[in-house]
């Protein structure tokens, strides 16, 4: 049986059990496959990623659909917003279209790839941990998506989360039994509270995920990782690539790395993590 996330309780005073560590394939292996499909995610699950990180939209009459941007443009080449889209032609959309190999080529173009509903990812991966960022702002949508994690009966290996507080707020207003990211205020929060009174003021949620690096400096820091485990929020840092960053972050105390590039990646986090025990 695989680990599931936490749930987002609040841990004891004196004692933290100590949180799995895990690679997230962002938004699949999307440095080889088109971001955000079911192709990405199979081959980032084949070379060895724990967990999956992905995005959410929903479209005009109401399905979720795993999808990074607002429109089609960047990645199916379609202008089309996805709110203002049915499903029936979010799913005729080419999404290996955008996909630009190494060499300049679109390797995907014309293949079949297409747009994959929320549904459909956590029927084909039934034992797959997903962490899912909702785009999609309107609180009807995150309805919409709470209600299908939830007749999926996923919700103990779906973390739910945004950058945008009001969304998370609402998650959790809607009696989501999973576990919760923490928003952007709760992140700057967590950073610029003095360590002693972090348990006082701590957001809720059960993981703070950050970039790894802003202007340049990175935020992989002992103090603030050990800050989050004091107070049982895991710490997931985005996105990285290179695998001597990942090493560093991990050797930190970092709980996970999410990236492009598992191919990569995952062999130096596993080994950063067993050398810290």
């Amino acid at each position: 049986m695989l680990q599931r996330f936490k749930g987002h309780h609040r841990p004891a005073r004196h004692h933290r059990e100590p949180a799995p560590f895990w690679v997230y394939g962002h938004r699949g292996a999307s440095a080889e496959r088109p971001e955000n499909t079911i192709e990405a995610f199979a081959l980032a699950l084949e070379l060895g990623a724990d967990a999956l990180e992905t995005d959410v939209h929903v479209t005009r009459d109401g399905h979720v659909v795993i999808f990074h941007d607002a429109s089609g443009a960047r990645t199916c080449g379609r202008p089309e917003a996805i709110a203002a889209t049915d499903l029936a032609t979010v799913r005729a959309w080419d999404a290996g279209e955008g996909f630009v190999a190494a060499d300049g080529t679109r390797p995907f173009a014309g293949r079949g790839v297409r747009v994959p509903t929320l549904l459909e990812v956590l029927e084909r991966f039934p034992e797959t941990r997903l962490n899912i960022d909702i785009k999609a702002h309107r609180l009807d949508a995150v309805r919409q998506v709470v209600n299908t994690v939830m007749r999926a009966n996923a919700a103990p290996r779906v973390l739910l989360t945004s950058s945008n507080d009001r969304v998370v707020r609402q998650v959790r207003r809607t009696g989501y039994t999973g576990p919760t990211g923490i928003g952007g205020s709760g992140a700057v929060r967590l950073m610029a509270t003095p360590t002693p009174l972090v348990r006082w003021r701590r957001p809720p949620g059960d993981a703070l995920q950050i970039p790894h690096a802003v202007r340049g400096r990175s935020l992989g820091r002992e103090w603030l990782i050990s800050r989050c485990h004091a107070v049982g929020i895991r710490v997931d840092f985005w996105t990285v690539n290179d695998p001597e960053i990942a090493t560093q972050l991990v050797a930190a105390g970092a709980d996970g790395i999410m990236t492009d590039d598992p191919r990569a990646v995952v062999p130096a986090a596993r080994a950063a993590r067993d050398a810290r025990g």
